[in-house]
C-alpha cells in the first residue's frame, strides 16, 4: 500500500515546472529570492489520490467476493446439471420407445432455460475452460429437448388419430341408421363392417412400370359370354392415356398371364374415345371408361367394336385434371371414376356448381337404341380432393383416404337410396405400394379390386 502510496505522490510532484528565478551579487557571493511553496506537501493531491485508492480497494474486494461465490456456485450448478441430465434419460428413453411426452418435456424445457441462464451468468464471471465446456453442454443439450419436444408433438398427433380410429369403429356399430340400403333386393344387408387382407397378388402383366390403370372381374351377372373372364387395362402413356384393354377368359389364365385377348377401342392415344384416367369397368360384353378430354363416359363394345358416349350432367364437370382423386399424393387424370355394383353402373366425378365436391350419376345402356344415358344424380358433401378413390355397393359409395404407404381407410359413405352419409367408418385395406390408382368392387363375387402402383390386389368385402 505504501509503495502505491509513494508512487502517487511522485507522479504528482513530478507533474509540478521548474522555476527559474534571477538574483544579484553580494560580497562575491550570488542572493536570490525563492518561493518556497513549490515544495509544500501536495495535500488536496494526495486526499484525491487516497479516495481513489480506497474505491480501487473496494472494488477488488468486491470482485474478489463475486468470483469466491461463483466459483462455490460452479459445484452446485454442476450438480443441477448433472440431476438435470440424469432426469432427461427416462424421457429419452420414452421418447426412442415411441412413447408421448410432450406435456412433461415442456416442463424440463422450461427448467434447463432457467438453467442454463445460470450458467450463463457463473461463465461471464469466471469464463474459463470449465464454464466454458458447462455451457456447450447446456446449449446442447437445450437443442436435444426441443428436437424431441417438436417431434412428440407429432407423435402425440399419432396417439389421436389413433384413438379417433379406435372411437370410429366404435361408433361405426352403433351408427349406422337401419335403412342405409341400396335399390336392389339383394343389398338389404347395411354397410361394409370389414374387408379382408388381399386374398389375389399379382404384378400387372405390362410390368410394374406402368403404376396407373384399372383391372378386375366381370362385373355384370348375366353376362353369359364373359361370365367368368378378367381383364387388365394399364395406362400406356404418361400414366393418363390408354387405349388397349387385355382380356381372360378365366381367372387360371390372368394369374399365369396366358390365353389372352387384346382389344384397341381407338387409334391413337389423342384419339377422343381414348381412356384418360385410370378407372374403367367391364360390364356385359362392354368397357365403360372416362373419354378423353371430355365431360364424357365412354362404352366400348368388345363385339361391335365401337364407341358411344353420354356427356356427365352438371355446371362445370371436372376433367383434365380438374379434379383428380388427390388425398395424399394426387392421381393424374382421376377426374371420372366408372363403378358398377349389384344396381348397375355409375359414374363419380366433381363439378364447379358442387364446389369440387363429389357427384353421383346412374348410368344406362339402352341395348334397343344403342344408347348410353344418364337417369339420375346425386350431389354429395364431401370434397373430391380430400379422397383417395372410391368405389360403389348396392347404391353406396364408399370413399377412402390414405393411411399410410401400406394401408388405406374406408371412412365414408353415401347411400342413393335415402340420401344419407356416414363419415365414422374406419375400414382399413391392406397395400404392398403407395399409390392407389384404381379402386373397384365386384357384385358377383363381393370382391374389390386394386390398382397398386402396378401391383394388382382383390380383397374379400363383409357385410
Amino acid at each position: 500500500m505504501l509503495q502505491i502510496l509513494l508512487l502517487l505522490l511522485l507522479s504528482s510532484t513530478a507533474d509540478s515546472q521548474s522555476q527559474r528565478v534571477s538574483g544579484y551579487k553580494k560580497a562575491n557571493t550570488c542572493v536570490c529570492q525563492l518561493n518556497s511553496t513549490m515544495w509544500l506537501f501536495p495535500a488536496q493531491k494526495f486526499k484525491y489520490v487516497l479516495e481513489e485508492l480506497h474505491t480501487c480497494e473496494g472494488s477488488l474486494n468486491n470482485l474478489q467476493e463475486e468470483l469466491t461465490f461463483s466459483s462455490q456456485r460452479l459445484p452446485l450448478i454442476q450438480d443441477q446439471f448433472s440431476n438435470f441430465t440424469a432426469r432427461l434419460e427416462p424421457y429419452n428413453y420414452l421418447h426412442f420407445r415411441g412413447l408421448y411426452t410432450e406435456l412433461s418435456l415442456r416442463q424440463l424445457g422450461q427448467e434447463l432455460s432457467q438453467l442454463q441462464e445460470d450458467i450463463d451468468v457463473v461463465h461471464s464471471q469466471l469464463n474459463n475452460s470449465h464454464t466454458q465446456k458447462l455451457s456447450k453442454e447446456a446449449d446442447r443439450l437445450h437443442k436435444h429437448v426441443n428436437k424431441m419436444q417438436t417431434i412428440d408433438t407429432t407423435n402425440m398427433k399419432t396417439v389421436k388419430e389413433k384413438l379417433r380410429y379406435l372411437k370410429n369403429n366404435v361408433e361405426t356399430c352403433k351408427s349406422i341408421p337401419k335403412d342405409f340400403r341400396g335399390h336392389d333386393r339383394h343389398c338389404l344387408r347395411g354397410l361394409i363392417t370389414n374387408i379382408s387382407d388381399p386374398i389375389t397378388t399379382k404384378v400387372s402383366p405390362h410390368g410394374k412400370s406402368y403404376v396407373s390403370g384399372s383391372w378386375g372381374k366381370q362385373a355384370q351377372k348375366e353376362s353369359e359370354g364373359q361370365k367368368n373372364s378378367y381383364w387388365v387395362q394399364p395406362l400406356l402413356s404418361s400414366h393418363i392415356w390408354g387405349n388397349t384393354v387385355r382380356l381372360y377368359q378365366t381367372y387360371e389364365d390372368f394369374m399365369a398371364s396366358t390365353n389372352h385377348r387384346e382389344f384397341t377401342f381407338a387409334s391413337s392415344y389423342s384419339d377422343p374415345s381414348t381412356n384418360e384416367g385410370p378407372n374403367a369397368v367391364l360390364y356385359g360384353e362392354a368397357l365403360y371408361y372416362h373419354c378423353y378430354r371430355s365431360a364424357d363416359v365412354c362404352r366400348y363394345d368388345l363385339e361391335a367394336n365401337e364407341v358411344k358416349r353420354v356427356t356427365l350432367p352438371g355446371t362445370g364437370v371436372g376433367f383434365n385434371n380438374k379434379f383428380p382423386y388427390c388425398y395424399y399424393d394426387c392421381r393424374l387424370n382421376s377426374d371420372v371414376d366408372v363403378e358398377a355394383d349389384e344396381t348397375g353402373l355409375w359414374a363419380l366425378y366433381a363439378t364447379l356448381g358442387n364446389h369440387g365436391n363429389l357427384v353421383i350419376s346412374r348410368l344406362v345402356w339402352d341395348s334397343e337404341v344403342k344408347s348410353l344415358n344418364v337417369t339420375q344424380t346425386w350431389e354429395t358433401r364431401l370434397f373430391k380432393k380430400a379422397v383417395s378413390n372410391a368405389f360403389m355397393v348396392c347404391g353406396v359409395m364408399y370413399a377412402t383416404r390414405y393411411v399410410n404407404e401400406y394401408q388405406e381407410e374406408v371412412f365414408y359413405a353415401f347411400d342413393t337410396a335415402t340420401g344419407k352419409e356416414d363419415n365414422s367408418l374406419a375400414i382399413r385395406l391392406e397395400k404392398v405400394a403407395k399409390g392407389v390408382a384404381s379402386l373397384s368392387y365386384n357384385p358377383t363375387n363381393k370382391q374389390i379390386y386394386m390398382y397398386n402402383d402396378g401391383y394388382l390386389l382383390a380383397y374379400q368385402a363383409y357385410f
